[in-house]
């Protein structure tokens, strides 16, 4: 029988992302650390950024302990235009600019609809889902069009497409359906400047930020476990590999779409 967990395969090196300048935000757990140090094994000249200065920390000196180079500024605040910016002319200051924006940092709320507040869990869910993506595509957009294009990856969620019975997650499937249709909307107005836009709607992946709420609700597990046809949770690195593809020169005819990566946790 297949584990319900397993556990991370260790990073691959090569040249997939050979001489290019990945953004990635949320370097300091989850996906958005899987993106930061997949990339940089790959090739990448990688700038990091998260609000916990610590765990970002924790990273960039497990990278460089591995050998990998991961410049980061922390804590950064990218729910505030000015902190989406001085990433953006971090970036640009270090390596003079950017061809890959990995928007993986985020934040939800998870409550019933009687039971959600308006003011801190709604509208901070909706900016730390959605707003986060808009302000910092918004700040790199002139620096991707000044490197002739590039590559932005936005993360939705199988919860734009589908509500997972007793998952208390309105909030967070509106920021995620959000982002799907944003994701959209940003590859039609970055074609002419040869920059593409695509979205990553993972179903359940162990992160710090998951496991204590799998530990404490296994009929939640139980559920999303039921939905997969491939039985087991998904690993922050399975969705990194997706991430580089999309940041690679092999994606270079993709655009608009939506990868769902979710061991066919949609497909029925």
């Amino acid at each position: 029988m297949t584990p319900v967990f397993r556990h991370a395969q260790p990073v691959q090196t090569g040249t997939r992302l050979a001489g290019k300048v990945a953004l990635v935000t949320g370097i300091g757990s989850g996906i958005g650390r899987a993106c930061a140090l997949l990339f940089a094994a790959q090739g990448a000249r990688v700038v990091g950024c998260d609000i916990d200065a610590a765990a970002a920390a924790r990273t960039v000196s497990g990278a460089h302990g591995s050998g990998l180079e991961i410049d980061s500024l922390h804590p950064c605040d990218l729910t505030d235009p000015q902190g989406a910016q001085r990433v953006v002319e971090f970036a640009v200051e270090r390596h003079g600019g950017i061809d890959v924006l990995v928007n993986a940092a985020a934040f939800g709320a998870f409550a019933w609809l009687q039971e959600m507040d308006y003011e801190t869990q709604w509208r901070r869910t909706l900016t730390g889902e959605l707003d986060i993506v808009f302000l910092l595509c918004k700040a790199a957009w002139p620096a991707l069009i000044a490197r002739g294009g590039g590559s932005v990856i936005n993360f939705a969620s199988a919860n734009a497409a589908v509500a997972l019975e007793g998952s208390p997650a309105i909030a967070h499937c509106a920021g995620k359906g959000g982002v799907l249709a944003m994701t959209r909307q940003l590859a039609m107005e970055g074609g002419p400047h040869g920059i593409r836009a695509n979205s990553i709607s993972p179903a359940l992946v162990e992160t710090s930020a998951t496991r204590a709420h799998m530990q404490a609700q296994p009929e939640f597990l139980e559920r999303a476990l039921g939905k997969m046809m491939i039985k087991r949770v998904g690993q922050p690195e399975d969705v990194a590999w997706c991430a580089l593809f999309l940041a690679s020169d092999e994606s270079s005819w993709v655009t608009a779409a939506d990868f769902a990566i979710d061991g066919g946790a949609t497909a029925w």
